[in-house]
């Protein structure tokens, strides 16, 4: 009887296990594989039920406030869609899907997988991805790679995935870290290959949450890695071949461009545009959210009177994550939004906080949490990365697996295993 019960935990546990690994390693190589990742935690959680619910329980004042941040979403975008005649139910999707993601809170819980599986997952994701941007660009001849997405979340991924890596290095011992600090220089390499600029708000973040947090960064080594991926990014620059300088160079081009009365059809100006666009639309209805004709209807308003370019009517969306959740949600839509963001920080936070002397098994997922959810913000201030759904569940999948990461960590450092 026994037996057989060992048996089955052992059997769930390398199940979570694979999962926590396979969902960084094929977001950026497969088209389905959050999408499978996120539906095995599902199921998982539903078959670890008798061990991640107690668990799940002794945890709820630690993990309310992100559940909540979550579950506030959910139900004001199905208000949304229910009262708003333009709104449609697909809409919902998403927002149900992230709340959902929860389930890999529960079996994290439950059959408590070892972190090594995430880091490696990590840094296999960084790799891969640095390797099929890097592929397409010098050998493919493109210009903007981004292997089966879009070019610009690629590169935010393939970045965040490397900056998770280096506070993974405080997880290994010995020349092992050399693996996580490889996956932090590939995800440089990855995102510089897409071209992609907004990302480097995250590098500074990032040096920044280091500078304030470097004394988690224990050993020679971890500074190093993290010092190396400041100079490749520096060295970047200074090549001539890789175009970074010279995008940065455009970029600088296109806002003086937008600003003295020329034309506005850049790669820059285009934002502009529709930041400004946006700003109109908000003092329409600043708290009333809108549907999507709803708000094509007032753009081609906006032109027709002269105040917007047309091309604004052709994109997607308004490429800043704050402006889109407040044009479509109004104020307290975006406030909802940005609790998704804030409440993981502060969990993240407080466990740094509250735990300065712990081993670094329980300061590396957390110092992880802060660099995802940094990451997120950052690419958020030039891009709307939770327009694809791929990406807003890497992060909520992400979130929560890293959250169970650190409660099971500090349960060993602290004896309560329930």
């Amino acid at each position: 009887m026994n037996n057989t019960l060992t048996k089955n935990v052992d059997v769930k546990t390398v199940t979570v296990t694979s999962l926590v690994f396979l969902l960084p390693f094929l977001c950026l190589i497969t088209r389905t594989g959050v999408g499978l990742c996120s539906f095995g935690f599902l199921l998982a959680a539903l078959w670890c039920a008798r061990e991640g619910v107690p668990a799940f329980r002794r945890h709820l004042s630690d993990i309310r406030g992100v559940l909540t941040a979550f579950a506030i979403v959910f139900a004001f975008v199905g208000l949304v869609v229910m009262l708003h005649d333009g709104v449609p139910l697909r809409n919902w999707e998403k927002p149900s899907r992230m709340l959902l993601a929860a389930s890999a809170l529960v079996a994290v819980l439950a059959c408590r997988p070892t972190r090594k599986a995430l880091w490696w997952g990590l840094i296999g994701g960084a790799i891969a991805g640095a390797a099929v941007s890097n592929y397409q660009r010098w050998f493919e001849g493109v210009l903007r790679p981004g292997g089966m997405m879009n070019a610009i979340t690629f590169g935010d991924i393939v970045l965040c995935m490397g900056l998770m890596c280096l506070a993974g290095v405080l997880d290994f011992k010995g020349r092992q870290r050399i693996w996580p600090a490889l996956g932090a220089v590939a995800g440089l390499i990855g995102t510089l290959a897409t071209g992609t600029r907004g990302g480097w708000v995250a590098i500074i973040f990032a040096a920044l949450l280091f500078v304030k947090y470097g004394h988690y960064l224990r050993g020679k080594f971890a500074k190093a890695a993290a010092a190396l991926v400041a100079l490749i990014m520096v060295g970047a620059y200074l090549v001539p071949q890789t175009g970074i300088s010279e995008r940065l160079g455009q970029g600088i081009s296109d806002v003086r461009t937008y600003y003295s009365g020329g034309s506005a059809y850049t790669n820059v100006g285009v934002r502009l545009e529709l930041w400004k666009g946006a700003g109109l639309l908000i003092a329409r209805h600043p708290w009333m959210p809108a549907g999507t004709e709803q708000v094509k209807s007032e753009l081609r308003e906006l032109v027709d009177a002269g105040q917007l370019q047309p091309f604004v009517l052709e994109a997607e969306h308004f490429h800043n994550d704050t402006l889109q959740a407040l044009v479509y949600g109004g104020t307290f839509g975006a406030l909802c939004w940005f609790a998704t963001l804030l409440l993981p920080f502060l969990f993240f936070l407080r466990i740094l906080h509250t735990h300065e002397t712990a081993s670094p098994h329980l300061i590396a997922p957390a110092l992880a949490g802060l660099l995802l959810v940094l990451s997120y913000f950052s690419f958020g201030l030039t891009e709307v990365i939770f327009w694809s759904t791929r990406s807003a569940m890497f992060y909520a999948l992400m979130v929560f697996v890293l959250m169970g990461l650190c409660l099971n960590a500090r349960d060993a450092v602290t004896g309560e295993r329930g």
